[in-house]
């Protein structure tokens, strides 16, 4: 389900409470590439938080869940008369940003291996159940390869044992594992 779409304008915002959102940025003739995720930590909409009322990238419940939604308008209504509102949705934004910012230095920095390490890891700080819903293609996405790279990756962690692959699913086998494979990729604070 597409809860924004890039290039266009922002109407609704969803606080997700369960579950998980991917940011994901496209360009042209270009293979899409996750961007950031957000969950209970944050919201969709931070563009409306900023003054703007576009979303530059499209973002996709990705993990089904539960949450709450405003129309935009709203939110801004609020937002301009609650200082403390203000605050606390810009504390999302810069909950975000760091994510983003992180995931960046993995990309640049980290074997793909240990990318998919933490992108678990940040899903399952979002789920709380160690069983993370998806497919292959959809991987490939966040992790910006192809998918025959994706089952290469997929299967480093198996043998490791820290993960179990099934059909549209991975189950966390070892999630302190995880953590040590990530190899400094995984830092907490992405979702605080």
């Amino acid at each position: 389900m597409q809860l924004e779409v890039a290039n266009s304008r922002i109407d609704t915002v969803y606080f997700i409470d369960h579950g998980f959102a991917s940011v994901v940025a496209d360009g042209p003739g270009k293979r899409d590439l996750e961007v950031g995720l957000i969950g209970r930590e944050s919201m969709t909409g931070l563009a409306v938080v900023l003054g703007h009322d576009r979303a530059r990238h499209t973002t996709y419940m990705q993990a089904a869940g539960a949450g709450q939604r405003i129309r935009a308008t709203k939110l801004r209504k609020a937002v301009a008369e609650s200082a403390s509102l203000r605050q606390a949705l810009l504390r999302c934004v810069n909950a975000f940003l760091i994510q983003t910012t992180e995931t960046a230095l993995a990309n640049g920095r980290s074997k793909n291996e240990e990318r998919l390490a933490r992108w678990l890891l940040m899903a399952d700080d979002r789920i709380d159940g160690g069983e993370v819903p998806l497919t292959h293609k959809l991987l490939g996405v966040m992790l910006g390869v192809q998918r025959s790279n994706v089952t290469a990756t997929v299967q480093a962690l198996e043998r490791e044992g820290l993960i179990k692959a099934g059909l549209r699913v991975i189950t966390i086998l070892d999630r302190e594992g995880l953590v040590r494979f990530s190899n400094g990729a995984y830092v907490a604070s992405d979702t605080e």
